[in-house]
C-alpha cells in the first residue's frame, strides 16, 4: 500500500462532485489515515480543477483542504485516462459516490475493480450481487472473506467491490444485531422512517413539494429497507452470500422536511426467548460494540448505540451529530400493543448512511489486509 510523505494513504474518489462525494471530500479532510489525491465526475466537471467544479455548487460548512481544490477533475466514463491520473496520484483505492444509472455504476465499478483498484461503494448498484459484501463494520465484518472467492471468481488481482446499505436501515440494524447477539433474534418488523431531504441529494426535492408537507413515498425506498437487512444478516455459502431468512420487514418510507437525520419508528416481535423487561434491553445497547469499537478505528463511534431517556428524544437536530454523527440514537422504549417491543431510532443519513459509513468500511477492509 503507498503512502505519501505525510504517511496518509493516497484515496480517490469517483462522482466526487456530487453530494456524496462532497461529504467524502469533507469527512477525508482530516482523517488520519486516508488522504484525497484523485477526484472523477461527470464530463461536465471533467478537466476542471476541484475547486471550480464544486464553485456554487458546495453544499456543506465544512470546506475542502487546499490541495483538494487543485486536483483536477477526471471524466469517471473515460476509464483508461481517470486510472492514469489515479495511478500518477500514487492512489491505493476509490470511494464510490457515483450518481448514474444502477447499469451504468455496476458495469463502471467493475471496470475500475477489473483494473485492479479496490472500490468502496456507496451506490446500490451492486449491493444484490451475490458475491459482493454490503457491510455495516460492526454488524458484519466477517463478511469481507467473500473478497477472494470475488476476486478468483472474476480473474481480478487486487481489485475488488464492497458496498454500505441503503441510509435508510442505519439506525435499526445495529439495534437489532445487539439483541441477536444477546439471544433475541427479530421475527417480524414493522417500520415507519422519516427521512431527510439530503437524502435526496442536490437540488433534490422541489421546495414546493417539501414545506409544510410529508412525501409518503419514495422510490425504491421500502424494498431496500425490507430486502438489505436479510443480505447483511446472512453468511457466506460457498462463493455467494445466502440470504437470512428472518427478520421479516415491512417498512413504510417518508420524506419529511428535515435537512439531515433519518428518523425510524420500529415495533419488533421476538423469534423465540423475549428480554426480561426493557432495562435488559437497554442494558444490552448500551454494552454493544463492534470490531471498530475493538479496535478503536479513526472513524468508529465510541458508543455505537446511544440511549436517551427523554420522552421527546431523538430528534434530528439535537441528536444526528452523536458520536462524529456516526452513532445511532434510541429513544422511547416500551412494550409494544401488537408486537413486543418498540422504539424511535435516528442516524444521520449523509454521514453514517452514507460517506461516513463507506470511510469505516474502508478502515475495517485496511484492517483486514484488503487494502495493502
Amino acid at each position: 500500500m503507498s503512502q505519501n510523505s505525510s504517511g496518509k494513504i493516497p484515496v480517490g474518489i469517483l462522482g466526487a462532485t456530487g453530494m456524496v462525494g462532497q461529504q467524502y471530500i469533507s469527512l477525508l479532510n482530516d482523517h488520519p489515515w486516508f488522504e484525497v489525491r484523485f477526484a472523477a465526475a461527470s464530463p461536465r466537471s471533467a478537466g476542471k480543477k476541484y475547486k471550480d467544479a464544486v464553485a456554487g455548487r458546495w453544499q456543506l460548512t465544512k470546506t475542502y483542504a487546499p490541495h483538494v481544490g487543485d486536483i483536477m477533475v477526471e471524466d469517471a466514463n473515460d476509464v483508461n485516462r481517470a486510472i492514469d491520473a489515479f495511478k500518477k496520484g500514487g492512489c491505493s483505492f476509490v470511494f464510490s459516490a457515483l450518481e448514474m444509472s444502477k447499469d451504468e455504476t455496476k458495469a463502471l465499478e467493475e471496470q475500475y475493480a477489473a483494473a485492479g483498484i479496490p472500490v468502496i461503494s456507496n451506490a446500490s448498484a451492486h449491493r444484490w450481487t451475490d458475491d459482493v459484501p454490503v457491510l455495516i463494520a460492526e454488524v458484519n465484518p466477517e463478511h469481507t472473506d467473500i473478497i477472494p472467492l470475488q476476486k478468483k471468481d472474476r480473474g481480478w488481482d487486487r481489485g475488488f467491490i464492497a458496498v454500505k446499505p441503503n441510509c435508510s436501515i442505519q439506525s435499526y440494524m445495529k439495534p437489532l444485531h445487539a439483541l441477536a447477539q444477546a439471544g433475541y433474534p427479530a421475527q417480524r418488523l414493522i417500520v415507519h422512517t422519516m427521512q431527510a431531504v439530503s437524502g435526496a441529494g442536490y437540488p433534490g426535492v422541489p421546495s414546493l413539494d417539501m414545506i409544510d408537507n410529508i412525501v409518503p413515498y419514495i422510490g425504491g425506498e421500502e424494498e431496500k429497507s425490507e430486502k438489505e437487512p436479510l443480505k447483511i444478516f446472512g453468511s457466506i455459502n460457498g462463493n455467494v452470500i445466502k440470504n437470512a431468512e428472518l427478520p421479516i420487514i415491512s417498512a413504510h418510507c417518508n420524506r419529511v422536511p428535515v435537512i439531515d437525520g433519518h428518523t425510524a419508528c420500529v415495533s419488533l416481535e421476538f423469534a423465540g426467548k423475549k428480554p426480561s423487561s426493557m432495562e435488559e434491553i437497554k442494558q444490552i445497547w448500551a454494552a454493544y460494540k463492534g470490531l471498530p469499537q475493538e479496535a478503536d478505528f479513526p472513524f468508529a463511534p465510541k458508543q455505537p448505540i446511544i440511549y436517551r431517556e427523554e420522552d421527546n428524544r431523538p430528534q434530528p437536530r439535537k441528536d444526528r451529530d452523536a458520536d462524529k454523527a456516526m452513532a445511532v440514537v434510541i429513544g422511547r422504549l416500551r412494550p409494544c400493543n401488537v408486537f413486543d417491543i418498540r422504539f424511535v431510532a435516528l442516524s444521520h443519513n449523509t454521514v453514517r448512511g452514507a460517506a461516513g459509513g463507506g470511510i469505516l468500511n474502508a478502515e475495517l477492509l485496511k484492517h483486514k489486509g484488503y487494502l495493502n
